[in-house]
């Protein structure tokens, strides 16, 4: 680490907190790209020499994604991957797609955007998803703006349509014995009375950082399912075309090389993106 010191510097959270900046901590957040240890040094000295009082997270952040990209760009796009997971806009409808490919990656099939009869009325749902006796209703709920959190009403909402829909489901005798299950999903964070409520009723809630144990950030990172806005080498325009063509992961684009090259010109441009999918992708 740095030898400069910045005891008594504080940096300013996108809730507008301000807190003391942490070295520690922003070589914890470069070691989770998969950078080496002497890239995260060089990367660190460099933010922290121009680092000053009342700098906020935000703009620490693209210095250091910046220099990263500079250097190492796989790791540059999974340090990207929770400002990635905003960019699956401006609908929630991609990460909703993207939501639905995470499950079944935990083994369970699904479907998205359908519209299910409650007790007492209809509802349009994210996603649903079976695996064997397991029947779950899942909420995607997307923000695309930090600091911006799901809270108690977002759950409670969400507890409310799902009794609606089970008291629908238990009427009917395929479901009758199924095990029934609610599932939250954010792309930013839960505030603790949103995850205290959702322990209290069983709901499962996944955040970008909870559960402590299996958070989103970490399920993107076993799985390998890193949202193609991770890509460096990708404008924002072309992120977005690729997304209306309805691709949604890294590891859709082999599959889609004749759309990835309408878009980004050259084959030579695709073997780049694809190399570059297929690095950041890998199990680090």
């Amino acid at each position: 680490m740095s030898n400069t010191s910045h005891t008594n510097t504080y940096i300013v959270k996108a809730s507008g907190e301000r807190e003391e900046f942490s070295e520690a901590k922003l070589h914890a957040s470069l070691r989770k790209s998969g950078a080496s240890e002497d890239t995260i040094s060089n990367i660190a000295d460099r933010v922290m020499s121009e680092l000053h009082d009342g700098m906020t997270t935000k703009q620490i952040y693209t210095q250091a994604f910046s220099h990263l990209k500079s250097e190492d760009r796989p790791s540059a796009g999974r340090y990207h991957l929770r400002t990635a997971l905003m960019e699956l806009g401006p609908s929630g409808h991609p990460f909703e797609q993207f939501v639905g490919k995470l499950l079944e990656a935990e083994g369970f099939s699904t479907e998205v955007a359908i519209v299910a009869r409650g007790r007492c009325i209809s509802h349009e749902l994210d996603v649903v998803a079976h695996k064997g006796n397991e029947h779950i209703m899942v909420e995607c709920k997307f923000h695309n703006q930090y600091g911006t959190k799901s809270d108690a009403k977002v759950a409670l909402y969400v507890q409310a349509r799902f009794e609606d829909i089970e008291k629908r489901w238990r009427a009917e005798p395929e479901h009758g014995t199924k095990l029934h299950g609610v599932w939250l999903v954010t792309n930013t964070k839960l505030t603790s009375d949103a995850t205290d409520y959702a322990k209290c009723v069983g709901m499962h809630a996944l955040g970008w950082n909870y559960p402590e144990i299996d958070s989103l950030q970490e399920l993107v990172e076993r799985y390998g399912l890193h949202p193609l806005t991770c890509i460096t080498r990708l404008n924002r325009s072309q992120k977005q075309a690729l997304i209306d063509e309805g691709l949604v992961l890294c590891k859709d684009l082999p599959a889609h090389v004749e759309a990835l090259q309408k878009i980004v010109g050259t084959k030579a441009r695709v073997d780049e993106i694809l190399r570059e999918a297929r690095e950041l992708t890998t199990i680090v």
